[in-house]
């Protein structure tokens, strides 16, 4: 990683039912790829599956929301959006531990 990028956030979760959580955040330069300075992930879905169950990211630049194996571009409302968009998406289960 270049020194010009700085970790902000990076925590995952692995269940028991095979399925994966995580929670990416990067600060990054400013770029005409990454406009905000920022390079984000946030990610539920089975352990190893080429699809996710759903996950927001930018990790190609534009800004993304995938529901299974469809991706949709959308406008970026800020990361606290997108976090609790994807934190009320996840099983009822398992939004405690985030």
């Amino acid at each position: 990683m270049s020194d010009d990028v700085t970790v902000l956030e990076d925590e995952i979760k692995a269940y028991d039912d095979e399925t994966v959580a995580r929670v990416r955040v990067l600060s990054v330069p400013p770029s005409d790829r990454f406009e905000e300075g920022l390079k984000y992930g946030f990610h539920y879905g089975e352990a190893g599956a080429d699809d996710p169950i759903i996950r927001f990211d930018n990790h190609h630049g534009p800004h993304e929301f995938h529901l299974g194996p469809t991706t949709f571009e959308i406008d970026f409302p800020g990361l606290q959006t997108l976090y609790r968009v994807w934190r009320a998406a996840l099983p009822p289960e398992k939004r405690a531990n985030w």
